[in-house]
C-alpha cells in the first residue's frame, strides 16, 4: 500500500479520485474535530466555535481530497446543530422573548433590503475588472425570500446555501461580497427559525 492510499481506508468522507479535486483532508478533519470537541464540552478551554464559523468555514482544494458535496452536507447539519444549541443557550439565559427579539431584528434588517426595487438591492463594484453576480439571478432569489419572510412561503434553506449566480463584470452585476454577506444572514435566520427542519 502506498502512502497516498493509506488514509483512504480511514476517511470520514468519500474521497474523490486521485486526479480529481476535493477538499483538503487534514483541514476538514482538524476543523470538524475542533467543532466536535467544543460542541461536546462548551465549558472547556477550547476556542469557542459558533454557527457562523461553521457556515463560513472554507477548505483548500486538494487532489484526491474529500468530496466537496459530502463535506458541505455534513457542514450544513453541523451548522443546524450549533444554531439549535445557541438558541437553547440564549433562551436559558435571557428567556424566549430575547430569542424572538433577535429573530425579529434580523428579519427586519433583511426585509428592508429585499423591499428595494429590482436592480437596486446591492451595490455595484466600482472596478470594471472585478467579477460580480448577475443582477437578475440575485433578484429572482430575493423575491422568493421576500415571500418566504412575509407570507410564510416555502423555501428550503439549502436553496439559499447552494445558490449560484451567473458571472458578470464590474458594475454590470451586484457586488459579490455584499450579496454573500446578506445571504449568510438569510441562512442564519432560516436556520434559527427552525434549525432542524429548515431543509
Amino acid at each position: 500500500m502506498t502512502v497516498d492510499e493509506k488514509p483512504r481506508t480511514n476517511s470520514k468522507f468519500k474521497l474523490v479520485g486521485p486526479k480529481e479535486v476535493g477538499y483538503n483532508v487534514k483541514q476538514v478533519d482538524v476543523f470538524l474535530e475542533r467543532a466536535r470537541a467544543y460542541f461536546l464540552n462548551a465549558e472547556s478551554n477550547s476556542k469557542a466555535i459558533t454557527s457562523l464559523d461553521v457556515r463560513t468555514a472554507s477548505f483548500d482544494p486538494a487532489r484526491g481530497g474529500y468530496s466537496a458535496q459530502a463535506v458541505d452536507a455534513a457542514m450544513d447539519r453541523i451548522e443546524d446543530e450549533f444554531v439549535l444549541r445557541e438558541k437553547e443557550l440564549l433562551i436559558a439565559a435571557e428567556g424566549e422573548k430575547a430569542w424572538m427579539m433577535k429573530i425579529g431584528k434580523t428579519a427586519s434588517v433583511l426585509r428592508a433590503r429585499l423591499h428595494r426595487p429590482d436592480g437596486e438591492r446591492f451595490r455595484r463594484p466600482s472596478r470594471k475588472s472585478v467579477q460580480s453576480y448577475n443582477v437578475n439571478d440575485v433578484d429572482v432569489l430575493c423575491r422568493e425570500l421576500l415571500v418566504y419572510i412575509e407570507d410564510n412561503g416555502e423555501l428550503s434553506v439549502d436553496v439559499v446555501r447552494r445558490a449560484v449566480f451567473a458571472a458578470e463584470k464590474g458594475a454590470n452585476g451586484y457586488d459579490e461580497s455584499q450579496v454573500d454577506a446578506f445571504l449568510d444572514r438569510v441562512v442564519e435566520l432560516m436556520a434559527a427559525i427552525d434549525p432542524l427542519t429548515s431543509k
